[in-house]
């Protein structure tokens, strides 16, 4: 075997691999006394028939197979004799096998890059601070109530205002025809609460029981329903009723009535506690998010460009199934995958940088996850979600689940060290999330 390795570019390699004749015809007989053991030929037994019968009936339907067969047996010792270390599945490129002749082979891949850590103590880094939830605890509260409300009637002799709760009856016509699905009887709609088109509750407002309007509006662009988008519709209102959403007083007895809890104070504790979990999380996940970010721009890093791509496809099939789940169309998801192209390549780009960043860390200082952390991690899941740690650990026997384990525990062990040693700025909270996929 005669094999030769290429440098395509700085982590990119093409082996060109050269099988003898005397071990392509190896391969050859083996499938066809195979195949001679399990055909029926005409004229002869089961499995008797001569070996030259069966390469002159076969012969063109095996080369496939065969080119599979060298090149599974023979890759792994070619990469072996060349002292090549690929870092991704590679690429093959033949034609297929003759007998009587060399097989040659070519195969392209990635190999792992050389890190070099040059900054990775004493990163400077923002942490924003953990500040009492006033406003959100305000918000929660609210919609508790709200999710309680009932709805009365207002006996008040007044026009329709914003928050009121209208009862309409409602006509839509496109062009003078009647619109497919544009039509309510008793329809209860709270004026305010942006429900329908722009201009539509806008237009009840004002108008007293019992009086009809004609609301000359258009459809949004763009629109869910794409052949209505941007078109003039036109809507008959009759306002036949008004109601009023009344909130409740969060009482302790109403508290204790409705809510199963003891208290208002009760009530409140166990409210302040979630969203002081749930903000903490938010912060960590943030600060994490800043520290690795800091860990690649101090330690600039070329990736392999075919991880790169599939991180990237990850991605973008996550993006689509969380898209999905949202019940957000087809067209509308690949628009935004689209727009977003160059925010998943750099987002996959960064993940992988921060991968081998965190495995040189972790081995130069001792943090790579052994099986003692494995075992604390499964008792640690078992005391927060009460399964049994039998269970965890059967969850866990698959390779990929604790390939995904291991890395996850290896990566807390080196942002705690990086944590420990580095500059932390506490900032103010900073809420506003990008409009791109993100991380």
């Amino acid at each position: 075997m005669k094999t030769k390795v290429d440098t395509v570019s700085k982590l990119q390699r093409k082996i060109h691999v050269e099988l003898p004749i005397e071990v392509v015809n190896q391969a050859f007989n083996e499938v066809f006394a195979d195949i001679q053991k399990e055909v029926s030929i005409k004229g002869f037994r089961k499995g008797k028939a001569p070996l030259a019968t069966v390469k002159s009936m076969y012969k063109d339907r095996v080369q496939v197979d065969v080119s599979q067969q060298l090149i599974q047996r023979n890759y792994p010792k070619a990469l072996e004799d060349a002292k090549a270390e690929p870092i991704t599945y590679p690429e093959f490129e033949f034609e297929d096998a003759e007998e009587n002749k060399p097989f040659n082979f070519t195969a392209d891949f990635d190999v792992r890059p050389e890190v070099e850590l040059k900054k990775y103590e004493g990163l400077v880094v923002e942490r924003e601070k953990l500040l009492p939830p006033t406003e959100r605890f305000e918000k929660v509260i609210e919609n508790i109530r709200n999710s309680h409300a009932k709805i009365e009637a207002l006996l008040e002799d007044r026009p329709a205002q914003n928050g009121d709760v209208a009862v309409v009856d409602f006509e839509g016509f496109v062009n003078g025809a009647p619109l497919e699905r544009g039509q309510g009887t008793d329809h209860q709609l709270e004026l305010g609460s942006n429900s329908f088109i722009v201009g539509f509750e806008e237009g009840i407002v004002g108008m007293k029981i019992g009086q009809e309007r004609t609301l000359d509006l258009k459809f949004p662009t763009p629109y869910h329903a794409e052949e209505l988008a941007g078109q003039a519709v036109q809507f008959k209102v009759k306002l036949k009723e008004l109601k009023k959403r009344v909130l409740p007083e969060l009482t302790d007895d109403f508290v204790k009535e409705t809510l199963k809890m003891e208290t208002f104070e009760s009530l409140k504790t166990a409210v302040i506690d979630d969203l002081q979990k749930e903000e903490q999380k938010r912060i960590e996940d943030k600060y994490k998010n800043n520290l690795l970010k800091a860990l690649v721009k101090a330690n600039v890093l070329e990736v392999p460009p075919k991880l790169v791509e599939e991180q990237k496809k990850n991605l973008e099939e996550d993006f689509r199934k969380r898209f999905t789940e949202n019940q957000v169309a087809p067209d509308e998801i690949e628009s935004y995958v689209a727009k977003w192209d160059q925010d998943f390549r750099a987002t996959a780009t960064e993940m992988v940088q921060v991968s081998f960043l965190i495995d040189a860390v972790a081995r130069k200082h001792d943090l790579v996850c052994k099986r003692e952390d494995v075992d604390a991690k499964f008792s640690e899941y078992a005391a927060q979600t009460g399964i049994e740690i039998d269970k965890i650990r059967d969850f866990y026997s698959k390779p990929e689940s604790l390939s995904r384990l291991t890395y996850t525990i290896t990566e807390e062990k080196v942002v705690k060290y990086l944590t420990d040693k580095a500059q932390i700025k506490e900032v103010e909270p900073k809420r506003d999330e990008p409009e791109g996929p993100g991380i």
